[in-house]
């Protein structure tokens, strides 16, 4: 009776992770990625120089990025959102460049852009080490004055590298708390939350993070809630501020 028991017990367990994993797999697919294989503008298109860079991560893939020069010390690494690639994000790479005149590192992660490959959890933190191990291979970036900017999930990507290999700052832009809030968030009154925690979970990466944290967050963001942004915030150690930004959505924080 025992054995049995035991039995039953391991086959349920195994059939939840099995479970856990599939619908993992399904909303990797049709809720958390939407790369676009096509570049349809450059940063020359708004007058700001700039270098088509292509680097190697750990496992072999070959990512696309653009360095943007600027005039001081400072470089800002960037980690895009879920939809798109880096040429949608043009136009805010020229306000850091005109208005901060700071360097900067878009790429794109794997299955984005000129990037090949499929995205996944996994891939983009991959990604963003070879990314950062790119630019403290250049001697034009000063190593220790490398600031992270992550928007949205991108927010959780550049979280996750903060809490192993620190930053000078890191700056958030409507990031949201985990996958398993913003399950609740497409889901409501499921518990589909419980099949993906861990995932993306940017509320517990970030108390590994020592170094200062400023987050924005816009009050009409009606994709990730504000809530989320606050939430991430008070688990974040000091110093760090939250910068509110009134009548703000989630594509039009710049």
């Amino acid at each position: 009776m025992m054995n049995t028991r035991v039995t039953l017990a391991a086959g349920f367990i195994l059939g939840l992770v099995v479970v856990a994993f599939v619908f993992w797999s399904q909303l990797e697919k049709r809720y958390i990625f939407f790369p676009s294989s096509v570049i349809e503008q450059t940063p020359a298109k708004v007058g700001v120089e700039y270098e088509e860079v292509f680097f190697t991560t750990g496992d072999g893939v070959k990512l696309h990025g653009w360095f943007l020069p600027g005039t001081g010390d400072v470089t800002c690494l960037w980690f895009h959102g879920n939809g798109g690639n880096i040429s949608h994000r043009v136009d805010e790479l020229a306000i850091f460049n005109h208005r901060l005149g700071v360097n900067q590192f878009i790429f794109d992660y794997r299955g984005y852009g000129r990037s090949p490959g499929t995205p996944s959890e996994k891939g983009t933190y991959q990604d963003s080490r070879a990314a950062l191990d790119y630019l403290l291979s250049r001697t034009d970036v000063t190593p220790d004055k490398i600031v992270y900017f992550g928007r949205s999930l991108g927010a959780a990507v550049a979280v996750e590298l903060a809490a192993n290999r620190e930053p000078l700052a890191l700056v958030l832009v409507a990031p949201f708390s985990s996958i398993a809030d913003m399950t609740k968030v497409a889901f409501p009154y499921t518990p589909f939350h419980l099949l993906v925690r861990g995932r993306y979970d940017s509320v517990t990466r970030i108390k590994a993070v020592h170094r200062p944290v400023l987050i924005f967050h816009g009050d009409q963001d009606a994709t990730v809630p504000l809530y989320q942004g606050q939430k991430l915030f008070e688990a974040a150690n000091q110093p760090k501020r939250f910068q509110l930004l009134p009548g703000t959505a989630h594509n039009d924080t710049y």
